[in-house]
């Protein structure tokens, strides 16, 4: 695995903590408002194999798991199934949902961001923290959220800023998180059209980003550009990679082993 290095300040300020309290609250809201609008049993395009209600009950179950990995401070080891509260929804979907977003967001505004705890990051060099998780779950509501919204007929992009920060955790945690590289060494630039850019840098060692496009560095072989949203949807596999949203010069065949690399939840 390969620690993540940064460089440069993006284009527009980088979310904190208290933004991101703010972003899981309504994210998780417009989740829980795009499955009311969706027929229950209506599959997720995202997640084949889900209904709206399966989607449902996942957000609120990875909620309260973080809830109580916050709650339980500095640990080696996740926290057992007995300290994870109310873990199976009963027959109000909504409202256990709508309490386990409650139950994170105490838990993390108790913390504060700087407080320790176990994550399965944490070897990546990247903070395991009340903080790290915060950011962590916006994009676990947000992504989702979105799932719920395609799910009812009525798909909507994500928020710029959280796209482009929910991008930089991605590269930096996600891809950070990879064991090597299993194809021949490169590099991927990608661009928002909102500013924001990274470079991936790919080897045996597994990836690690550094913020800044192309011309900051060794030439890339691949450049990905487009909304921030589109780029993160097409990582997360929601969106396809060739649906004109996005612009690609290089290498395309480097890119699509990019997108199907890392396992995704």
């Amino acid at each position: 695995m390969t620690t993540s290095r940064s460089a440069q300040t993006p284009a527009f300020p980088e979310l904190r903590f208290t933004d991101w309290l703010e972003l899981i609250e309504e994210r998780s809201a417009v989740l829980r408002k795009a499955a009311e609008a969706a027929p229950s049993e209506a599959r997720i395009p995202g997640c084949p194999d889900w209904t709206v209600r399966d989607l449902l009950t996942h957000v609120g179950q990875v909620q309260r798991f973080w809830a109580a990995v916050v709650a339980a401070g500095p640990a080696l080891r996740p926290p057992s199934d007995d300290l994870v509260v109310d873990r199976t929804p009963g027959s109000d979907l909504a409202t256990w949902s709508a309490g386990a977003t409650t139950v994170l967001l105490d838990a993390l505004r108790t913390a504060g961001p700087e407080v320790g705890c176990w994550t399965w990051w944490a070897e990546s060099g990247n903070a395991a923290t009340s903080g790290s998780v915060a950011r962590h779950q916006v994009q676990e509501a947000a992504v989702h959220a979105r799932d719920a919204q395609e799910a009812a007929g009525a798909a909507e992009p994500l928020p710029p800023a959280l796209a482009a920060d929910a991008l930089d955790e991605f590269l930096h945690v996600g891809f950070g998180s990879m064991d090597g590289w299993p194809h021949a060494p490169a590099r991927v630039a990608l661009v928002t059209d909102e500013g924001p850019a990274w470079t991936l840098i790919l080897d045996t060692t597994g990836a690690s980003a550094v913020r800044g496009g192309p011309g900051e560095g060794p030439e890339p072989g691949a450049v990905l550009s487009g909304p921030a949203s589109d780029l993160l949807l097409t990582l997360y596999r929601r969106a396809p990679l060739d649906d004109g949203t996005l612009r690609l010069t290089g290498d395309p065949a480097l890119v699509r082993q990019l997108v199907v690399w890392p396992p995704l939840g």
